[in-house]
């Protein structure tokens, strides 16, 4: 296991339990205790836990997620997938948004290939990359800036994003749980993403398989929010007939179906 995914995780378990110990996490990973310390102190230095003795807790005592940098290097290959399949999706002359998440971010870059697109985000990252390419028009939402997940949030991104209306909204999401939710990290994000969703033709939920069966601290929607559902395995029957009876598309790598669904 790499670094940035040991990370990744440690971080998650910080979200969720509130506490971690260096003990219980050399074992559970099978590497040293200094290993893990250094990968405390790592997360420390992100700004996602604070250092306690033996362990660490999150900082703040918050549920945030975990820091851009590490959500962006973990899973790079299932998010590449995915953002292929999204990509696939968009034409010369579309308007998209694009969430805050580390996975739209693949698939913005991804459809560099178009040459005429308009792209709204509220990610501060994507709005670098997508302002590098050439005859595409780029909106930021403005909003107050959240340094944690690099982006625009608050009164004034919804605003915005309420006034635009696009054919695709591309987002991701902490997870999707055994209620048949979408769930991520925080109010503030969650608002953003409804209004995107609000304001698009489509919504496409690009989500790794380690989403499924994943709580989130707050309920985005249901899972018939989207309109397609893009992962980089092949779910489980059980996930694939919960698609099927309530009309979502899903496209995953290997898959042949990446046609919207509903106009």
């Amino acid at each position: 296991m790499l670094a940035a995914e040991r990370r990744q995780i440690i971080a998650e378990q910080l979200q969720a339990a509130g506490r971690v110990m260096v003990s219980e996490l050399s074992g559970e990973f099978g590497v040293s205790e200094e290993t893990i310390r250094r990968d405390l102190e790592w997360l420390e230095s992100e700004g996602a836990a604070k250092r306690t003795h033996g362990g660490a807790v999150p900082c703040g005592g918050g549920k945030a997620p975990p820091p851009y940098a590490i959500r962006k290097n973990t899973n790079t290959e299932g998010k590449l997938a995915i953002a292929q399949l999204a990509a696939g999706l968009v034409e010369e002359g579309d308007a998209v948004m694009a969430d805050e998440s580390s996975t739209a971010y693949y698939a913005v870059q991804a459809m560099r290939r178009v040459k005429d697109l308009t792209v709204i985000t509220n990610s501060l990252e994507i709005l670098r990359l997508a302002g590098e390419k050439e005859g595409w028009h780029v909106i930021s939402t403005g909003g107050e800036l959240r340094w944690d997940v690099m982006a625009q949030v608050g009164r004034h991104a919804l605003e915005s994003i309420s006034s635009y209306h696009v054919k695709w909204a591309f987002l991701s999401c902490r997870g999707i749980n055994t209620q048949l939710e979408i769930a991520d990290s925080s109010d503030e994000i969650v608002q953003v993403k409804r209004a995107m969703a609000s304001s698009a033709g489509y919504t496409v939920l690009l989500a790794d398989h380690r989403k499924f069966d994943r709580p989130g601290f707050t309920a985005l929607g249901p899972l018939n929010l989207a309109d397609r559902v893009i992962t980089d395995r092949e779910p489980s029957q059980e996930w694939k007939t919960r698609f099927e009876e309530r009309g979502i598309a899903l496209s995953y790598k290997g898959s042949s179906n990446v046609s919207p669904r509903r106009a």
